[in-house]
């Protein structure tokens, strides 16, 4: 019994922390308005906790060597909790921005913690069984996350999708106290890269304030952009340098000349961009411009883990019975079928119009992810999987944060340039007014109402657009698949999460 309950609480463990990627997407809203800063800056919430989770994640197999996986899960599940704390009592987004770096840094080596843990403890024949209850809080996070992040931000406060991690931080960290003391590794005193880890941290850090600032100043029109652009570039060149002759290195990226990996990593890293990308401007999109609350944009969100769920288990059974480049470029593709559907969308659509694409999205996530994941470790050898791993975890997330940024930025500029091309376009305008005038409004409000029309328009049309151009790295991610040589044995897959 006590094998089961520590297997749970390490599941709990992970579904908390993939939860936090996507709880707050929905609740951007909420807290620019409580903070009272723009929702572009809003989004500093989320790309603040990718970067840092980015950072981390390499050095997971090093720390739990230093400091031994057991003693490593409890300090990171514990920093994990304290920064959740420190995000709900932020009280303004510099601090809350620090607190979520806080949270990325302590919760990007829970993920593959606990995976190493469940492997551990179980006895192999069971093993598998463990994983799948590990692999289906990772797809079921993602659902939880925007409904949950939404019926907390419009019931009691944007504060509680950060206060709710306490609770259960709190269970784990008593049962991982009872249970896993035997389990722990033997402590060793490996070489760490601090030159290649100084540099990881200089141009991961100059690039995500790069990103961060230029959406507020105009990007390279900013002297302070420029100079986080020229850092970040530098910074990156060094390190991809530094790591290529170190050699014990802190992201072994040598395993990029293994062709397999590298593909798998490009493919990966635009997929989950375009994914990431609609993700974060749905619900803004909804929210902004249609006007819903954050529960109803988190319901619209949460749909596309529906079906992934039952999906999952399909592209588990078909990772080895049919070319997985196959399955992954027709998965993909269907991340962009679904995509197009969104093209339809306009500001008179219904909740079940905006929330069939997300519903149906749903299908083609798992054959997306699992082979991917699978296939981007086949060619290594044991001692290579987890340096492997970190690599693909480590661009995704960047890819992510890249997106996060972009995305938002091209909706907004792209919809300052569609709303003057309406108004330069516009008949009659004064007609108009005066009809609304006639309708008992007064001259400001006239004005204020094509004002508002104007803008939920132009948004809608940005946001298409995006949409579009999301589709297209859709198509490109599918292709590039194929540049792969097809895997020679078995795929697992759940060793390469």
């Amino acid at each position: 019994m006590a094998l089961y309950l520590a297997a749970f609480a390490l599941a709990l463990c992970n579904f908390v922390v993939v939860l936090d990627i996507t709880i707050a997407n929905v609740s951007v809203p909420h807290i620019s308005g409580g903070l009272a800063v723009s929702p572009s800056q809003g989004l500093w919430v989320l790309t603040s906790y990718a970067v840092a989770e980015a950072i981390t994640v390499p050095l997971t197999g090093w720390l739990a060597s230093r400091f031994g996986t057991v003693r490593m899960l409890i300090l990171c599940v514990g920093g994990f909790g304290l920064a959740s704390f420190l995000c709900g009592i932020s009280t303004s987004i510099e601090m809350l921005v620090i607190a979520r770096v806080f949270q990325g840094l302590s919760g990007g080596p829970i993920m593959p913690l606990t995976q190493t843990m469940l492997t551990r403890i179980f006895p192999p024949e069971k093993v598998p069984m463990a994983m799948g209850l590990w692999a289906t809080t990772t797809i079921a996070a993602p659902i939880f996350g925007p409904i949950l992040g939404g019926w907390l931000s419009d019931n009691w406060s944007w504060h509680w999708i950060f206060f709710i991690n306490l609770p259960v931080i709190g269970f784990c960290l008593f049962i991982f106290l009872r249970s896993l003391g035997r389990y722990e590794t033997v402590i060793r005193r490996p070489r760490l890269d601090k030159v290649g880890l100084a540099l990881l941290i200089v141009w991961v850090s100059a690039f995500q304030m790069m990103l961060e600032t230029g959406r507020e100043h105009d990007w390279f029109n900013s002297d302070v952009v420029v100079a986080m652009a020229i850092a970040a570039a530098i910074g990156f060149a060094a390190f991809v340098v530094w790591e290529w002759y170190e050699p014990d290195p802190v992201v072994n990226i040598r395993l990029l000349k293994d062709r397999t990996l590298a593909v798998s990593t490009l493919a990966i890293s635009v997929g989950f961009a375009s994914l990431f990308a609609s993700v974060v401007l749905v619900p803004l999109w909804m929210q902004q411009v249609l006007g819903y609350t954050a529960s109803d944009a988190g319901l619209v969100t949460g749909f596309q883990g529906v079906l992934a769920i039952l999906v999952a288990p399909i592209a588990a059974l078909l990772l080895n019975r049919v070319d997985v480049r196959l399955t992954v470029s027709i998965g993909v593709l269907w991340l962009g079928f679904t995509t197009l559907l969104r093209l339809g969308w306009n500001t008179d659509s219904s909740f079940w119009s905006l929330a069939l694409p997300q519903l149906l999205q749903g299908i083609g996530m798992p054959f997306f992810f699992v082979g991917l994941t699978a296939l981007s470790i086949a060619t290594m050898r044991p001692d290579q999987v987890a340096s492997a791993a970190g690599i693909v975890t480590f661009s995704r997330t960047m890819a992510g944060a890249v997106a996060t940024a972009l995305a938002s930025t091209l909706w907004i500029d792209n919809g300052r340039i569609q709303r003057a091309e309406m108004v330069q376009g516009m008949n009659d305008a004064q007609g108009t007014t005066g009809m609304l005038q006639g309708y008992g409004l007064s001259q400001e409000q006239s004005y204020a109402v094509v004002e508002r029309v104007l803008e939920t328009q132009a948004l809608t049309g940005s946001a298409l657009h995006v949409f579009g151009l999301t589709f297209a790295l859709f198509i490109i991610a599918a292709l590039t698949i194929w540049l792969a040589p097809r895997p020679k044995k078995a795929l697992n897959p759940g060793s390469g999460h």
